[in-house]
């Protein structure tokens, strides 16, 4: 379930959350080292929206290169064992990633599709889709059925950036409840956090 996660790479597109729009709905989970984690519970499904936020001392730039080495920004994926790029047309990506999760838990994986949009304010956006039948799937794996949401980095400044890291998930197969909601906060917590480490050395 660690592929709640994405789950893997990767825009306020309150349609990708359907029932997500309001923002006096979201509760915070967990607000500590300059991150902030909320949730919000999503219609029709058991599994809470995660989003979080945190301001990194980078320019946008240099946060958007770490998203594009797809293979290397596993390492700073929450749970991800490994990712690779299948394809890149235009805006346009196609990533796969498997995720690591605890016994008894089936491991994750996950194909995205992720969309980058550049505003003339400098702002960018990548919004994740799930596509769990573009590839067969893998042995030893419990594909995530379903991805929604979204990267936003808008520029503060000259070197700063606040980064808005948002998404609902479905992981497919069976998923404890206690590990669904600690995901849920681990998931956006450790991967912004990674994340900023590396923007900002």
């Amino acid at each position: 379930m660690g592929s709640l996660h994405q789950v893997a790479l990767a825009c306020g597109l309150s349609v990708l959350l359907a029932g997500v729009a309001h923002a006096e709905d979201w509760k915070v989970a967990k607000d500590e080292d300059g991150i902030k984690v909320s949730l919000i519970e999503v219609p029709g499904s058991q599994y809470k929206a995660y989003q979080g936020v945190t301001l990194i001392n980078a320019p946008v730039a240099k946060i958007s290169a770490l998203q594009e080495d797809v293979a290397g920004a596993c390492a700073w994926i929450y749970e991800c064992k490994t990712q690779k790029l299948l394809k890149h047309e235009g805006d346009k990506s196609w990533t796969y990633t498997q995720f690591n999760t605890p016994w008894p838990v089936t491991p994750r994986d996950s194909v995205l599709l992720v969309t980058t949009n550049k505003a003339s304010d400098g702002t960018l956006t990548r919004t994740l889709e799930g596509l769990p039948t573009y590839l067969p799937e893998e042995k030893g794996f419990v594909r995530v059925a379903q991805v929604k949401g979204f990267w936003k980095l808008v520029p503060k400044g000259a070197n700063q950036t606040e980064v808005t890291y948002q998404v609902h998930t479905e992981p497919g197969g069976s998923v404890p409840s206690w590990l669904a909601n600690k995901f849920v906060v681990d998931a956006p917590f450790n991967t912004l956090k990674a994340l900023k480490e590396r923007a900002q050395k």
